[in-house]
């Protein structure tokens, strides 16, 4: 893949991501600032209906009180107050008259001052009837000068009964007047006004803690909840018990101190589900890149490996065909040494490539876990012995040594002769191999509980701490820097690592640049 299209890839698609979830925090606010707006909304109705309930109640208790009154004294109103007006309409065309009369008639009641507990004198509160009567003619029958009595109209229709807006308007006056010279508690007691305050808010399904009170000219009054706080952004007031004049004396306070929480509540089960599917959009989108920045790494190993594989093949292969030629050779093919000392270079080159080809089919069927291995009872230390006389030549040629440090009581250990033989081999040889003076190797063994601890310590290159971390990764080598007659397609110690791990073992390194590695090997212990 192209470097510019993959970082082009990763920056949109890590883009989208970003936009996702800021989508879905724009959208959590907006569904919160809703939620909020509604809440308001729901919160002015309820308080509205209070206040008017609570106007209501107060004015059913002094109406229940002054009907109770004129019921019980059974006195006759006398019809003096008689006021009554006539309209008069007539169509042209038709000649149709139509006359709309309207009597309003008061009855009077002597009222006791001891019916709302006060002293005054005796006052004469009024009813008012209404008589209303329209009359239909058909002809001209009346004149300019008036209404002639005479006459019969076609049709007569007459109602009556109270005269409901005078009534209601001068009860409502007079109730206010005596309501406003009240203590507030005996207008309102706090039990009542929660029992209102949380019929109203259920109605309107708003299910969450409240607490009220009320301001009395802007002092707290003793109307109030026991816990009753004052918060802005909670609190919501309405003007209640206004008196004739529209002076506003009270004031009825509602806070939800759980506000937030129940706002919250009501989104959180599309919020949880909302991050549930950002979280999974995330894993994926990081898993995805993950596998992208890998293959990659691999495509590059990869290439790196078939170059390193094809040098190592075309070397032994010219030497194998050059040696082949100088057999051919008369003057040679006379001479058996050279005969012989060319047959030695072309089997050594076959053995090498043979071990290369060994190396990766090896990985391969242990990927696939093809390779059959079979585990006895083994004793370490003399593993370990055995993989430095595989290595003697080459530190012979290198003027190195190997420093045995054996301080392990239990060493006995289930394993596989051949291939944890090649382990140690591969680590030996690397430490060889990454040391550019003279090879010093120094090889410890040690108990801790019920494991066997073997730690193979070199004076080489070392290595950063990134490369620990992906040493035993196949295909995976460091940059060597000045060292360049290192070979190898890093599977070394790939291999090494999945036969640790099938030995129930572990491996790990510790290094640092320029001071040398050292290799530890846990592997349990046969009780």
């Amino acid at each position: 893949m192209n470097k510019l299209f993959f970082r082009l890839l990763v920056l949109l698609m890590s883009l989208s991501l970003i936009g996702i979830i800021l989508v879905q925090v724009y959208w959590f606010n907006s569904s919160f600032k809703n939620n909020d707006e509604q809440f308001k909304f729901h919160v002015k109705q309820v308080i509205g209906n209070v206040a008017e309930k609570l106007q209501n109640r107060e004015a059913y208790s002094f109406y229940d009180k002054y009907n109770h009154y004129k019921d019980s004294t059974g006195k006759v109103p006398r019809r003096d107050d008689l006021l009554e007006f006539y309209y008069v309409q007539k169509n042209p065309k038709t000649n149709q008259t139509i006359i709309y009369s309207n009597s309003i008639i008061s009855e009077d009641f002597k009222i006791s001052s001891g019916l709302f507990d006060k002293k005054f004198d005796t006052e004469s509160f009024k009813n008012f009837n209404s008589r209303r009567v329209t009359e239909v003619y058909n002809k001209n029958n009346l004149d300019n000068s008036g209404i002639q009595e005479s006459l019969i109209p076609d049709v007569k229709i007459e109602k009556s009964g109270n005269l409901d807006i005078l009534d209601n308007a001068q009860f409502e006056i007079f109730f206010k007047d005596i309501a406003s010279a009240m203590p507030l508690q005996e207008r309102i007691s706090k039990e009542v006004l929660r029992e209102i305050i949380k019929k109203e808010l259920e109605e309107y399904g708003v299910k969450t803690k409240f607490e009220f009170g009320i301001l009395s000219n802007g002092i707290q009054t003793k109307v109030k909840s026991d816990n009753f706080k004052y918060d802005i952004d909670a609190t919501y007031s309405i003007p209640i018990f206004t008196d004739n004049e529209g002076n506003e004396k009270y004031k009825l306070l509602v806070t939800f101190p759980h506000k937030k929480k129940f706002l919250l509540s009501e989104l959180v089960s599309i919020t949880i589900l909302s991050i549930i599917f950002t979280l999974i959009i995330i894993i994926a989108y990081t898993s995805a890149l993950n596998q992208l920045i890998r293959q990659r790494q691999i495509s590059e190993i990869k290439t790196d490996f078939i170059n390193n594989m094809t040098h190592e093949f075309k070397t032994p292969i010219a030497t194998i065909n050059l040696a082949l030629d100088a057999i051919r050779n008369p003057k040679i093919i006379e001479d058996k040494e050279k005969v012989f000392k060319y047959l030695e270079m072309i089997r050594d080159e076959n053995k090498r490539m043979h071990a290369q080809v060994e190396n990766v089919l090896r990985i391969s069927k242990l990927e696939k876990k093809e390779l059959n291995i079979i585990k006895e009872s083994s004793d370490i230390e003399e593993v370990i012995n055995d993989a430095i006389e595989h290595v003697n030549l080459i530190l012979e040629d290198r003027e190195g040594s190997v420093d045995i440090h054996f301080g392990a009581v239990r060493k006995t250990v289930l394993l596989n002769d051949v291939h944890f033989t090649n382990v140690i081999v591969n680590i030996l040889e690397n430490a060889i191999k990454y040391t550019p003076g003279i090879p010093k190797i120094d090889i410890y063994t040690e108990n801790i509980k019920d494991m066997v601890l073997v730690k193979i310590k070199d004076n080489g290159v070392g290595m950063s701490k990134i490369a620990q971390k992906r040493i035993f990764e196949k295909f995976y080598r460091e940059h060597t820097g000045d060292i360049h007659n290192v070979k190898g397609h890093g599977l070394g110690l790939a291999y090494v690592k999945r036969i640790v791990d099938d030995h129930n073992g572990q491996i790990y390194v510790e290094s640092e640049k320029g001071k040398g590695s050292t290799f530890i090997i846990k592997l349990p212990l046969i009780n």
